[in-house]
C-alpha cells in the first residue's frame, strides 16, 4: 500500500476553470495569475485569452489580449465584437472632439465679426 507523497497539481482544464471562478467571485489578481499559468502552458488558450482580455487594466491591454485572441481565432465573434465596440467608441470621441474644435472656431470667427463691425461703425459714427 502507497500513498502519494505529493498533492496532486490541477489539469489545465481544472486551472482554467480555478481561474474563470476566481474572476466571477471579483479576484482580478488572482483570476490573472491562474490564466497566465494556463496561457504558460498553452500560449493559444483562446478562453484564457477572452478572460484576460476581460480583465485588462487598460484599454490598450485589452486590445492587446483581444488581438492574440483574432491570432488563434480569426472567426472568434466575441473578440471581433469586442474590437469593434472600441474602434466605434475611439471613432466618436474622435468625431465629438472635431466637432467641439469646430464649433469653437465658429464661434471665434462670429466673435471676430461682431468686434469688426463695431470697430468700424465706432469710427465711422
Amino acid at each position: 500500500m502507497t500513498s502519494k507523497t505529493t498533492k496532486e497539481q490541477p489539469n489545465r482544464e481544472e486551472l482554467l476553470q480555478l481561474a474563470i471562478n476566481s474572476a466571477k467571485q471579483g479576484n482580478v489578481e488572482g483570476a490573472r495569475t491562474l490564466f497566465e499559468r494556463v496561457l504558460n502552458e498553452d500560449r493559444r488558450n483562446e478562453r484564457a485569452l477572452m478572460w484576460m482580455a476581460k480583465l485588462a487594466d487598460s484599454k490598450s491591454e485589452r486590445i492587446k489580449w483581444l488581438n492574440l485572441v483574432m491570432k488563434v481565432n480569426p472567426e472568434n465573434e466575441q473578440a471581433k465584437e469586442a474590437l469593434r465596440s472600441i474602434q466605434y467608441k475611439r471613432s466618436a470621441k474622435e468625431n465629438r472632439t472635431v466637432l467641439i474644435f469646430g464649433m469653437i472656431v465658429g464661434v471665434l470667427i462670429v466673435l471676430g465679426i461682431v468686434i469688426a463691425v463695431f470697430v468700424m461703425m465706432s469710427q465711422s459714427g
